[in-house]
């Protein structure tokens, strides 16, 4: 049995579709599972993973588990403990490319993750870390523009970024939780080529067969209304990885198909599998 938190999420909606796929029982832990809408075959259970009396249950029969830092991230030690204690013998953590190595550790977004990384690797278990980089599925923030017409708004159009498809990391995570040889190993996950953000937007155009062009504004005019998603006091953050990312050379990583035996998706099919976000419902 492998636990997935965040399991209606984008990567692990995947994890979990994929897990099925290769016959591995799954636990998918979720707020609501009456409106999660998981694959059938998956067991969906209702967690509420501050109430520690409820968590050695989420982990009876358990041998893997799957911890999206962005649903747990405060309980994460509690999580371990339980994990451990009901026989859970390895965990994956979804983590970030923010970390690497002489990172600088005060960053807000480098110190959320080091903590949980950090409890991971002491709990124990044998562990496996993926820090992938830029998501495909932060352009779902330019999705409400796309639909409402040809011309998307926002900062620094040539940011330039490899961003990775969720079924990617997905992938690299279900061999990680079934097959041996993974323990210890620190995965930096990217797409398979970098491209700017209004190459990005155009790609989306593409897909659902009309073009969209990216207008870009002043740094001083972005709000949190142009990114609703981004939590209160990291929104300079973000900006700040943008404007870096104008003129720095992005990773672009071979991990994927080192790990999957296939090649990464591009993001013009990650583009392609989600045309429906982009298109406004038919009246």
């Amino acid at each position: 049995m492998i636990v997935v938190t965040g399991a209606s999420g984008n990567v692990g909606r995947s994890l979990v579709s994929q897990l099925l796929a290769e016959g591995a029982p799954v636990r998918a832990l979720t707020r609501d599972p009456s409106r999660a809408a998981l694959p059938a075959g998956a067991e969906a259970v209702r967690a509420d993973f501050a109430d520690r009396a409820a968590l050695p249950a989420l982990f009876a029969g358990a041998t893997g588990l799957f911890l999206n830092l962005t649903a747990v991230h405060e309980q994460i030690p509690d999580l371990l403990a339980a994990a451990t204690a009901a026989g859970v013998t390895r965990v994956v953590l979804l983590s970030s490319g923010a970390v690497d190595e002489g990172a600088d550790e005060s960053h807000p977004l480098v110190a959320h993750h080091l903590f949980a990384e950090r409890a991971v690797t002491a709990s124990g278990l044998r562990w496996t870390l993926l820090r992938p980089n830029a998501f495909a599925t932060n352009s779902f923030q330019w999705a409400a523009q796309v639909r409402a017409g040809d011309t998307v708004r926002g900062p620094f159009a040539g940011a330039r970024t490899a961003p990775i498809h969720e079924a990617d990391i997905a992938a690299v995570a279900v061999r990680a939780l079934l097959d041996d040889g993974h323990h210890a190993a620190v995965y930096r996950l990217t797409g398979p080529e970098a491209s700017t953000t209004s190459e990005q937007i155009a790609l989306i155009g593409a897909a659902g067969g009309r073009p969209v062009t990216f207008t870009e504004i002043p740094r001083d005019e972005v709000d949190h209304d142009l990114f609703p998603h981004v939590p209160p006091g990291m929104l300079e953050v973000i900006l700040d990885a943008f404007a870096a990312a104008v003129t720095a050379e992005p990773e672009v990583t071979t991990t994927v198909a080192e790990i999957t035996g296939r090649p990464a998706h591009t993001f013009a099919r990650w583009a392609t599998d989600h045309v429906a976000d982009f298109t406004a419902p038919t009246t």
